[in-house]
């Protein structure tokens, strides 16, 4: 069993991730059969996550 550069090539074929039912976007994973972006297949609320979003300072409307 090799492993370093020969092996990457063979990461190529066929498809990870497809179009997500729920969300749309490309995101899908095949194998383990859930959405990387909303959760879908995994859990019945959508992925969310509060580092995601960006924090704004109260009453100067600027993010940090």
């Amino acid at each position: 069993m090799t492993k370093g550069t020969p092996s990457m090539g063979k990461r190529s074929r066929g498809k990870t991730h497809i179009r997500c039912r729920r969300c749309g976007r490309h995101s899908y994973n095949v194998r383990k059969k859930y959405c990387a972006a909303c959760g879908f297949g995994r859990s019945k609320r959508m992925r969310k996550y509060a580092w995601e979003k960006k924090r704004v300072i109260v009453g100067t409307r600027r993010s940090i």
